[in-house]
């Protein structure tokens, strides 16, 4: 869904760094337009930020830098709240003659889209355009659907390893260098100070839990074209539940608190002083920096299995598409570009956080903001993402997923049934998106 990678937010506005689409339009029928005007109003559909007043500069300039290059054509963007968004783009779906040309989305939510009929193919203009050619590989399929393009990627968002550096001096333990290392240096701190959580991880917090089945070789889903069949309950995936789940208990993270924990919990523990790690993204900073352990903690890539490796993160993010009913095709795509494009990405990290798509983009935004370099690392040793299928956005919202974590740390099902419980779920999930 809609995983947007904000920054300079507060911990209430987590929630969308994670973040996946509970709602979405029916089938619809071919919506697309045969016009193609060169001239008239674009509309534009964004998402309301906590802070949008920067975001809203941004998006102005090149509003503008778009509308003196082509004239007689003019740009209207309306910032609609997350909270209603499903509704609004089933509804634009739906009656394409009051629908906007282009709208930011959560890059979870592409493939629903797609099925839904809602989204333009722009295949022929992506691969002509010449920033397209160092956009991040992970955030161009998370565009694609069916070797198609249907969008620009806007900026991507992973998580990390957060940890106290002054716990972590006065125990004279280092950041973990691998999965097994951060296990038994979590239990070590609780076990030294029980007051905290060593590392805080929750039971519905499916994005934190995935680094460790995939960092064992496991996967959600394997897929075959449009066709996905679930992984879940693979030996390599239940490893990583292994792994995950063993982090709940008396020795680091009491079930009895943590199991109905997600994200936005689990940072919160971390900034509030009551956890020596948290697994949090480059969007988590500021609502970090404006907690109790502001100055005292530092972040590294979250391990992987082998010593010094990086454990693959998920590649949250949004991307702007433009509308298959728009009878403006031309004009929407060129303004798709400005508004995705390198210089503006450049600007809105500056402005919002936001981590650019573009490798030489985030390079030089790393340069500049120090605290980003873990995040490039993570993204630079490979991100990985969910199934792009329609079904995702249903497995998600039915939190399959989260209910199958908290049954095996509740203890009323071990890791082989609960994992082959939720893989005949997102199978069935898998049958009904067709």
């Amino acid at each position: 869904m809609m995983f947007s990678a904000r920054i300079a937010v507060p911990a209430a506005a987590l929630v969308l760094a994670g973040l996946t689409a509970t709602a979405c339009a029916p089938q619809t029928s071919d919506t697309g337009s045969k016009e193609d005007d060169k001239t008239g109003t674009l509309r534009v559909w964004l998402f309301q930020e906590v802070g949008n007043k920067p975001k809203e500069k941004v998006v102005d300039a090149a509003t503008a830098a778009f509308r003196k290059a082509h004239e007689g054509a003019k740009v209207e963007i309306e910032y609609i709240p997350v909270e209603t968004r499903a509704q609004r783009v089933k509804a634009a779906f739906n009656d394409p003659d009051s629908a906007p040309d282009l709208i930011e989305y959560g890059n979870t939510d592409t493939a629903g889209y797609v099925k839904d009929g809602g989204l333009a193919d722009v295949s022929a203009e992506f691969a002509a355009w010449d920033d397209a050619k160092d956009t991040d590989p992970t955030a161009k399929e998370s565009v694609t659907v069916g070797g198609k393009v249907y969008g620009a990627p806007l900026f991507v968002g992973v998580r990390a390893l957060y940890y106290r550096t002054d716990v972590f001096s006065r125990l004279g333990i280092e950041a973990p260098k691998s999965q097994a290392e951060l296990i038994s240096t979590a239990k070590k701190i609780h076990k030294e100070q029980p007051d905290l959580y060593g590392l805080a991880v929750g039971g519905a917090y499916t994005y934190g839990a995935m680094p460790f089945i995939w960092a064992n070789g496991g996967e959600l889903a394997d897929g075959s074209g449009s066709a996905y069949k679930a992984a879940i309950n693979s030996d390599k995936a239940r490893k990583g539940i292994e792994a995950y789940t063993s982090l709940f208990g008396a020795a680091n993270c009491p079930a009895a608190k943590c199991a109905a924990m997600g994200g936005n919990a689990t940072v919160t523990a971390f900034a509030s002083g009551k956890a020596a790690m948290a697994i949090g993204g480059d969007f988590s900073h500021a609502a970090v920096e404006a907690g109790t352990v502001k100055g005292k903690y530092a972040v590294v890539p979250l391990p992987g299995l082998a010593e010094g490796s990086v454990a693959p993160a998920f590649a949250g993010g949004n991307n702007i598409g433009v509308l298959k009913s728009t009878k403006h095709r031309t004009l929407a795509v060129g303004l798709m570009k400005e508004l995705t494009g390198k210089a503006t990405q450049a600007k809105m990290f500056d402005a919002m956080g936001f981590l650019p798509t573009y490798k030489d983009v985030r390079a030089e935004a790393a340069k500049r903001e120090p605290f980003v370099a873990p995040f490039v690392a993570t993204l630079g040793a490979g991100t990985r993402f969910v199934p792009a299928s329609p079904a995702w956005g249903q497995i998600d919202s039915s939190l399959i997923l989260p209910t199958m974590f908290q049954e095996i740390v509740s203890g009323r099902k071990d890791v082989a049934k609960a994992s082959d419980d939720a893989a005949k779920k997102m199978d069935a999930a898998f049958a009904d998106a067709g």
